[in-house]
C-alpha cells in the first residue's frame, strides 16, 4: 500500500471508475461532491440497481456535485468534467475514442451493469492514467476488475472494509492483490481534491 507522498505528483490521470453497490448512494454522497469543479476527466460510475425500475441517480447527485452528471448513452464521447452513471439493466464500458458503451450481454456475479466489466474495458483504453475506486458492497463484483486495472498500470483505491455499510466488496477487492491505497470515504475524498489541473492541460495528483 502506498502512501499520498509516495504517490508521483505528476502522475496523469486520465479518468476515474468507481464501483459501488449496497449503501453506494451514501459512499458516493461523500465522495462525489469532493471532485473538483475544474476537474477535467471522466468520472464513470457502475452502482447495482434494481433491473426493473428508472434510475434516479442523476436527480439525486446533480445537486450534491460541482461537475456535469449524466446516465451514459451508447456511442457517446467520455466528456471530461462530467459523471457518468451506468443505466439499469446494462453494462457501461468504455471503447477507443474514448467513448461510451452499452452493452446487455449476460450479467456478471449476477449484476448488470457490472463493475468488472467497466474497470476491465476502462484498463484496456486508460492504462496507466486509470484511477479505480472500490467502494462499499455485497458482493464480489469489481475485484477481477481491480485486479486488471492493476496490471494495466492504474491507481487502485479501496474503501476501508471497517467503514463500509458492505465490506464484502471491499474485502474481495483487497483479496485480489496489493492496491496503492485503503482508506475510509474521508480520506478517499481528500485524496480527489488533490487533483488539479497541470500546466499542459492534464489532470494529476497535488503533493
Amino acid at each position: 500500500m502506498t502512501s499520498l507522498h509516495q504517490l508521483p505528483a505528476d502522475r496523469s490521470v486520465e479518468a476515474i471508475v468507481v464501483g459501488t453497490s449496497a449503501g453506494g448512494v451514501e459512499a458516493l454522497s461523500v465522495l462525489l461532491p469532493a471532485l473538483p469543479s475544474d476537474l477535467r476527466v471522466p468520472v464513470l460510475i457502475v452502482l447495482h440497481l434494481p433491473r426493473d425500475r428508472p434510475s434516479r441517480l442523476v436527480d439525486i447527485f446533480t445537486p450534491k456535485c460541482a461537475l456535469s452528471v449524466q446516465e451514459a448513452e451508447d456511442k457517446a464521447p467520455a466528456a471530461p468534467g462530467t459523471v457518468y452513471f451506468a443505466p439499469p439493466d446494462y453494462h457501461l464500458l468504455v471503447d477507443e475514442g474514448p467513448s461510451l458503451a452499452l452493452s446487455a450481454d449476460e450479467p456478471v456475479h449476477f449484476s448488470r451493469p457490472s463493475i468488472d466489466v467497466l474497470f476491465e474495458s476502462a484498463a484496456d483504453v486508460y492504462g496507466e492514467g486509470l484511477v479505480a475506486i472500490i467502494l462499499t458492497g455485497a458482493s464480489q463484483d469489481g475485484a477481477l476488475g481491480l485486479h486488471a486495472v492493476r496490471r494495466a498500470g492504474g491507481c487502485t483505491i479501496v474503501q476501508r472494509p471497517d467503514t463500509a455499510q458492505a465490506p464484502l466488496m471491499t474485502e474481495a477487492a483487497l483479496a485480489s492483490g496489493p492496491v496503492d491505497f485503503v482508506l475510509s470515504l474521508e480520506a478517499i475524498a481528500d485524496l480527489l481534491g488533490t487533483l488539479n489541473r497541470n500546466t499542459t492541460g492534464g489532470v494529476s495528483f497535488a503533493r
